[in-house]
Parts: C-alpha cells; structure tokens; sequence
C-alpha cells in the first residue's frame, strides 16, 4: 500500500493535564475507506484523543497528519475546513434553532459570501442560501428526518437529536467522520438502525468513519479495526476477532478476578 493509504496519521500524541497523563505517546493510524473504532473503559482518554484530533486540545507533543496536513496548530475551525467532521459525547445542538438552521451552520465553512455580500443581499448570495437551504433538507432526509425541517432541533427525540448531529456534521463535507458514543441512549431498535446507517455512510458518500462507542454490539458489527485504550494508552489494536480474544483487553474492561 503507498504512502496515500493513510488518511490519518498520529505519532507519539501525548496530552498532560498538569500531572495528569490523558494520552501516553499514542500512535495511531486511520487508513482511507475504513471504519475504525477507538474502545476502552471510562476515562481511558478516548474523548480526550478525538479532542486532539479536531483541534480543541493542543497534543503536549507529537505529531498529528490528515490528509497530508499537520494540524497540530491548526484551530479547530480550520481543521473542519481541511475536512474532519465530528459529533459530541454530549449533543451540542442549538436548541432553539430548527433542525434545518442546525445544518445550515455546518455548512458555513464551505459557503463562498463574504460579510459584504451579506449585507448588499446580491442575488449570488441569495442564489447560494436558497443552494444551501436545499442541501441542509436533502441531508436531513438522508439522515432519516424527512419531515423535520422545520422543528425545534431541542423538541426532538433523543434519537432524532443524534442523527441530527450526523447531519450537520455531514453539512461540512468531510472526509474522515468522527463519531463520539453515536448510540449513546438509544433503544436496541435505534442502535441496530444507526449501525446500519454508518456503513451506508461510509459505502455511499465514500467517507472514512472513526466512532467512539461502548455498547460492543455495535463495534463488532461496524468496525473493521478496533484500538483500545486504557489510562491514556493504547493496550491493543486489531480486527475486532482479535480484540475479543485479547486477555489485557479483556482485563481491562472485566477486572483481573471476573477475566481470570
């Protein structure tokens, strides 16, 4: 495989938090196409990492490539325009906005009008909202809202709210897609929907997936290489047959007695 095969690349990330060692000399890759998943007990650093990744955390050291870029010192805005898209842990919706004014802002970063033509209301501009006005619904049907545009994004269903997020992250038009625990709080019928519809993702637009994610009936159903972290470190990394039969692995999320 060349040198392009990558899309990722991550060497010796460390991130200190005063004494507080959250990533230990990680070393990671995300090859182009895949879907990767990043596992491990809570507080094991994997939000921290994802953080590392789009910019809202600085790496103590390390180096960190995307696409050919190092994005280290790049500020997080600037790493979406490069082409990295994420959800939140926590969703991080404007509430008070509509489901459609929610994707609209992540398409900011790919809209051409300036502040001026803001202000003079050319017919270019109002030519490139109605576009985008167009795109945003298209993508929430995609997403499986279809008829959702024009809701409260704050008055949806915890499991709307998720694919929401998705949708706005799309509206960025990224390469790679990180997702932070997507299932999180979903019934098993909405998780095994979600799971489904993150490889239809990455098979239909041609994306690159990395997901972080407890429930371990969705890594193994989706993912095609699983690393594992635990107190800041990466303990193991494979295809997800190997991870269920890796003893640190299974140590580290049952306990020494109950793995033994």
């Amino acid at each position: 495989m060349g040198e392009d095969a990558n899309l990722l690349v991550a060497t010796k990330v460390r991130k200190e938090f005063g004494g507080l060692l959250a990533s230990d000399d990680i070393d990671f890759t995300i090859p182009r196409g895949s879907i990767v998943a990043l596992i491990g007990p809570n507080g094991a650093g994997k939000t921290t990492f994802f953080n590392q990744l789009t910019g809202v955390y600085k790496p103590t050291s390390g180096s960190i490539v995307f696409d050919g870029t190092e994005v280290v010192d790049l500020p997080p805005h600037a790493i979406t325009a490069l082409g990295i898209g994420r959800t939140f842990q926590n969703i991080r919706l404007f509430a008070q906005m509509s489901a459609v004014e929610n994707v609209l802002v992540g398409m900011h970063c790919r809209l051409r009008s300036g502040i001026l033509g803001a202000i003079l209301r050319t017919r270019r501009v109002k030519r490139e909202e109605s576009e985008a006005r167009d795109r945003a619904r298209e993508l929430l049907v995609y997403c499986g809202l279809p008829r959702r545009h024009n809701e409260r994004s704050g008055s949806l269903p915890y499991g709307d709210q998720r694919r929401l997020e998705v949708a706005r992250a799309l509206a960025t038009d990224p390469k790679l897609l990180l997702l932070d625990e997507p299932t999180a709080g979903m019934n098993p019928q909405e998780t095994a929907d979600f799971t489904a519809f993150v490889r239809r993702v990455r098979d239909e637009k041609g994306l690159t997936v990395l997901l972080i994610e407890h429930d371990m009936k969705v890594v193994m159903g989706v993912s095609e290489r699983i690393t594992v972290l635990e107190y800041g470190a990466k303990i193991a990394e494979g295809a997800p047959q190997e991870i269920q039969a890796d003893e640190r692995v299974i140590e580290a999320y049952l306990g020494k007695g109950a793995a033994a």
